[in-house]
């Protein structure tokens, strides 16, 4: 009886020492921006293969998380938000949406992902890079004996009437990026005169970044806006695509990552934060076929990852379009003159 007691006695101090050391991990909530489902869910698997802490991730676009992040300000459910382009990001520190975190491993990134992290404060990181571009199914085109645009004003083209898809920039960082990026391109009062002509061209603007993409693929739109590794995992993938990069250049975001303030699992979102600049994080996306930028200096990079040399980058001025008050008047702007009445609405 008494050797039934001890050993009834030590399965339950081992049980209670197993249950004690997994639930010390903790948790962490990960907002996740990024459209690549595989890859949000390859982080948090990857972070919990790392450490033992237990991730739950919500995915949505970059325009809705940072809406929700704001609407959740007083009560968070959220810890970190990772991914999407940086202007939504500056925006949020900048509405004391995010928390202050200095990470040691920022010595490892780029200068230009580490530039983010000093203008925000050290609020706001970047994770890896992506240049907007346009996308086109090869086959559509061909059917339809499309010419292939060359430029942003090509897209002007009556040829092309409701075979364009766009982002709304409200929703979608991608649309932002691309709103900031054309006024930037031909000064902001002709930069809306020409995206009030585009809407003949235009049949849809989608919610999410990944929308034009996703249908180009379809073969349900014969073009539309994306990011250039977003086009580039397509090819690899074996769809009928083609990038373009129009002549007058482009802009690029700084894929980003932040510590939400008031984070419930404050520690855990910072082993995060530092494991995901790290060199094994960062080939994570690599690995799932994901051809974005990486921002640590370390990772080698596959040909499939775009020469930022070959290609004409407008100097992006994420100071001044990650701002709040510019961020929130160009999309006043976009609303009232663009989306009312447009395509979308139609």
């Amino acid at each position: 009886m008494i050797r039934h007691f001890a050993l009834v006695f030590a399965l339950f101090v081992t049980t209670s020492l197993f249950v004690t050391a997994a639930s010390a991990q903790g948790t962490l909530a990960i907002y996740c921006s990024s459209p690549n489902t595989s890859w949000c869910q390859g982080m948090a698997i990857g972070f919990e293969k790392t450490t033992g802490i237990k991730v739950s991730v919500t995915q949505k676009a970059t325009g809705e998380l940072f809406a929700q992040i704001k609407a959740e300000g007083a009560n968070p459910k959220g810890d970190l938000w990772w991914a999407g382009p940086g202007d939504a990001f500056l925006q949020a520190a900048e509405e004391g949406l995010l928390a202050t975190y200095k990470s040691p491993n920022l010595p490892q990134l780029q200068d230009w992902a580490q530039r983010e992290a000093e203008l925000s404060k050290y609020r706001v990181v970047g994770v890896y890079g992506g240049i907007l571009a346009l996308g086109y199914n090869t086959e559509l085109f061909d059917k339809k004996k499309l010419p292939v645009p060359k430029c942003w004003k090509d897209l002007l083209n009556p040829a092309y009437k409701g075979e364009v898809m766009l982002s709304n920039p409200n929703s979608s960082g991608t649309g932002y990026l691309m709103l900031a990026s054309l006024v930037q391109i031909f000064g902001e009062d002709e930069a809306f005169r020409y995206m009030k002509a585009l809407n003949a061209n235009v049949n849809q603007y989608a919610r999410s970044g990944i929308g034009p993409m996703s249908a180009v693929i379809r073969g349900e739109t014969a073009i539309g806006s994306t990011v250039l590794h977003g086009v580039i995992n397509e090819i690899v993938r074996g769809f009928p695509v083609k990038p373009i990069l129009p002549c007058e250049g482009v802009g690029y975001e700084v894929g980003s990552m932040a510590i939400i303030k008031g984070a419930r699992h404050l520690d855990n979102a910072k082993k995060f934060f530092d494991w995901a600049l790290t060199r094994e994080a960062q080939q994570i996306g690599l690995d799932l076929k994901e051809y974005a930028i990486p921002t640590n200096r370390n990772v080698v990079l596959p040909p499939q990852v775009p020469n930022l040399t070959d290609i004409k980058l407008i100097s992006y001025d994420t100071a001044k379009f990650g701002s709040m008050v510019e961020r929130k008047r160009l999309l006043a702007r976009w609303e009232r003159e663009i989306n009312t009445g447009s395509a979308a609405a139609k």
